[in-house]
């Protein structure tokens, strides 16, 4: 067990290290676009999802699940940094979801935003796809 928790201890330094090497003088805005295919709402970010994004980005959400949205892509693809605040938001949108009975699937991430998911353990709430196709293929099952 013990060697289990030094690969964590060292993943969330790495994940530190990562975050302290920003530079923020060379920070981008996040830009959020969602598109309705059949049933499946398909929401696209880029750019850094943190906690200057994040408020926005909640309200925006907010009003796409309030549209009786029930089936959630998120593409990932272009998503340059996460943090805490983005996550809760991911994990927010996760729960309102499965309250009313709706299913989201990530897809497309970078190695970076994927070890966020797996050392802060949502992972194993949230499916993660490979590809924009596969998360859909995976939405329309059941």
């Amino acid at each position: 067990m013990e060697g289990g928790i030094r690969k964590a201890e060292i993943q969330v330094s790495r994940l530190t290290w990562r975050l302290q090497r920003t530079n923020p003088k060379k920070r981008k805005k996040m830009e959020l676009n969602h598109v309705q295919e059949g049933v499946n709402t398909i929401i696209t970010i880029k750019g850094r999802f943190d906690s200057a994004t994040a408020p926005v980005a909640a309200n925006v959400i907010k009003e796409i699940l309030d549209n009786d949205c029930h089936r959630v892509l998120f593409n990932l693809n272009d998503l340059e940094y996460l943090s805490s605040s983005g996550l809760r938001v991911i994990l927010g949108m996760a729960k309102e979801l499965k309250r009313k009975e709706g299913k989201l699937i990530l897809c497309s991430l970078h190695q970076f935003v994927k070890e966020v998911f797996v050392v802060s353990g949502f992972e194993s709430l949230i499916p993660i796809e490979e590809t924009v196709e596969s998360g859909i293929k995976q939405l329309d099952s059941n």
